[in-house]
């Protein structure tokens, strides 16, 4: 856990997956509770507390920890809040999870496997949300280990279950097989060509739901967008994971193509502004969030387009951590004013982006061997 929380990096954020040119990562959930007890919105601080513990030993179960690694449950309440939000910053927990319900918050859980790749939330909206996220489109993976955690953690937890509908949740949208997938995808070029709006109305009528980049309810920045299942009951897991994935390679070729559009219309423009972006990482003193995340977003776009040598996606993707509050807070080590925010965001972008950024492919700055240099006209 200290690890996580000092370093901005999730393997989630690797760039040697499939189509991460497009499709940031995926994520499967499975929502479970306990037989026996309450919906946790419903449960005494008494019935909370056997449920954590509960969680707790199911995760020191020797097979699991074979699996998984010799993972521990962490109380909320061992962590600051800004070490709270640094996990959901880095996507490992949902901001519903740090919703504080009084005595109930003592009872709420994290599991986290040392990759970062498998976590468990204790007392959310069910007992369990079982998650796996990976980086790229790998939904099948994801399912398959959270599925995997899933019938380990079924050894010694008696889930709630229905014959006729399957599992049963607090939400209804749940409700069957628990599981909801989801891909978060950049789509600049359709949003700078305002083709974004109709490739998501298409997605939305296919049953699937778009959210912001941190889930229900949050905004869209940095031109990332999340897009899920809206429903559980009445179909089967591999039927959620094959419509999604069908979704997401149509959106991944509508972005691809609206790439090219832009190279080839107005090649120009889009070369200034990817590297006016660059340019502004590299250099500025002061940065605002909103600002950093639409200028990582451009520079992005300017490094899967090829039109500039940028840091690694990887490398992009740890900057909208680190830009985030939370993680300012807990590198400055006290409570910072607006400016004092703007200029240490802005440091920490400079001195990482500086760090792995080479010039444009196109600028040479000698002659090839063989060739004879001359004055610059």
């Amino acid at each position: 856990m200290k690890n996580t929380l000092q370093s901005p990096y999730s393997q989630w954020m690797d760039d040697d997956a499939p189509e991460t040119d497009v499709v940031i990562s995926s994520r499967a959930r499975l929502a479970r509770s306990l037989a026996g007890y309450p919906f946790p919105h419903r449960l005494s601080p008494e019935q909370a507390e056997q449920v954590i513990q509960a969680a707790g030993l199911a995760v020191r179960h020797a097979e699991f920890r074979a699996r998984f690694g010799d993972v521990e449950l962490t109380r909320m309440t061992e962590l600051s809040p800004v070490d709270r939000w640094i996990l959901v910053e880095k996507h490992l927990v949902s901001p519903g999870f740090l919703k504080n319900t009084g005595k109930s918050f003592e009872c709420k859980g994290l599991v986290l496997t040392p990759d970062e790749r498998l976590s468990i939330m204790v007392n959310e909206e069910d007992h369990l949300r079982v998650q796996c996220l990976l980086p790229g489109l790998q939904l099948e993976a994801a399912a398959g280990t959270a599925d995997e955690a899933d019938s380990l953690l079924e050894k010694t937890l008696d889930f709630a279950f229905s014959d006729r509908i399957g599992y049963l949740t607090a939400c209804p949208t749940n409700v069957g097989t628990g599981l909801r997938t989801s891909v978060m995808v950049h789509l600049p070029a359709l949003v700078l060509l305002g083709q974004v709006k109709e490739a998501l109305t298409t997605v939305s009528r296919l049953g699937l739901t778009v959210r912001g980049l941190f889930g229900e309810g949050t905004d869209v920045v940095g031109n990332l967008f999340q897009v899920s299942n809206q429903v559980t009951l009445g179909h089967r897991e591999f039927e959620i994971i094959d419509n999604l994935a069908s979704v997401t390679r149509q959106v991944i070729e509508q972005e691809r193509s609206a790439r090219q559009q832009l190279v080839r219309q107005m090649p120009v423009v889009l070369r200034d502004r990817v590297g006016r972006a660059l340019g502004i990482l590299k250099h500025a003193h002061t940065l605002g969030m909103e600002e950093a995340m639409r200028l990582i977003s451009d520079v992005r776009l300017g490094v899967t387009a090829g039109l500039l040598k940028g840091p690694p996606s990887r490398v992009l993707l740890e900057l909208m951590v680190i830009t985030r509050p939370s993680y300012l807070v807990k590198t400055s080590g006290r409570e910072l004013s607006p400016p004092e925010w703007d200029e240490l965001r802005a440091t920490l972008v400079r001195n990482l982006v500086n760090a792995h950024s080479g010039g444009d492919p196109e600028k040479r700055d000698g002659p090839e061997e063989g060739e004879e240099g001359g004055e610059s006209p």
